[in-house]
């Protein structure tokens, strides 16, 4: 009977509330994004360099291969898993707002500690939409350009670009590119910072992120674009442009989701 009455007065906790978002709290997360960076410039430089890191190593080995055309696709899935990579930049923002000193040992431990918390399911939803990404561009390579030879960039290029089957593969991918674009963000610009701010689960960090992109759309979707395009601009340079723009962008997105959803 006691268990009975036990179970009818637990409650699940409430959802986080979430604010409606406007482009002047853009641009004030923006702002207060690059103060973050300049007050710690090396912790932003080396998660940058990190992700930096990556990249270089994904161009390695398509080089490596032989495939150096194939660098294009990677290049454009490859900031999806930025978020991840910027969880460092979120606890340095965190830090700075609640007057904490900014210790390697601390906030690489947080990091560290990630791995037994929700954020690292997160992870894996993040891994999988890329893998996800990558597979769907060989199934329109196969569909649309499988009959087709190129064993360079030039031809690829000039296969893409002059050919009715090559603008069907850019029009059916950037399509399908930015409906997965579109997913990927939704459940993780908030979710993300939610998951190492707070004690929440998977689903209800994904629930608030998709509600405050659903509650603001306009002025969200214009910050993902915002972000994609000066991801996919700073990768130019043999990806060194990251090592400055992820974590600018990483210390906004702390602060823009705490404009977005209501302090605990």
């Amino acid at each position: 009977m006691s268990d009975a009455r036990e179970s009818a007065a637990y409650r699940p906790p409430p959802m986080p509330a979430v604010h409606a978002v406007t482009v002047a709290d853009l641009k004030a997360a923006l702002h207060a994004g690059i103060t973050d960076f300049k007050a710690a410039p090396a912790f932003g430089l080396f998660f940058g360099g990190i992700y930096t890191a990556g990249g270089l190593l994904i161009l390695a080995a398509l080089w490596l291969f032989e495939m150096p055309w194939m660098i294009i696709f990677p290049a454009v899935g490859f900031p999806l898993i930025g978020p991840f990579v910027a969880v460092g930049c979120y606890e340095v923002s965190r830090r700075r707002a609640a007057g904490e000193p900014l210790e390697w040992g601390a906030v690489l431990g947080v990091i560290f500690r990630q791995r037994e918390r929700q954020l690292a399911w997160l992870a894996f939803v993040v891994l999988f939409i890329f893998w996800l990404w990558i597979y769907q561009v060989r199934l329109l390579l196969a569909l649309f350009l499988g009959s087709k030879s190129f064993s360079s960039l030039a031809a690829f290029g000039d296969l893409v670009f002059t050919t009715s089957d090559g603008f069907w593969f850019l029009a059916v991918g950037a399509c399908v590119g930015a409906f997965d674009a579109f997913i990927l963000f939704s459940t993780t610009v908030i979710a993300m910072p939610l998951l190492l701010d707070r004690e929440v689960d998977i689903i209800t960090a994904i629930i608030t992120s998709f509600r405050t992109v659903l509650k603001s759309p306009h002025a969200m979707l214009g910050w993902g674009v915002f972000v994609a395009v000066l991801a996919l601009a700073s990768m130019v340079p043999a990806f060194f442009g990251l090592m400055l723009v992820l974590p600018i962008l990483g210390h906004a997105t702390w602060h823009l989701y705490r404009r977005a959803v209501t302090p605990a």
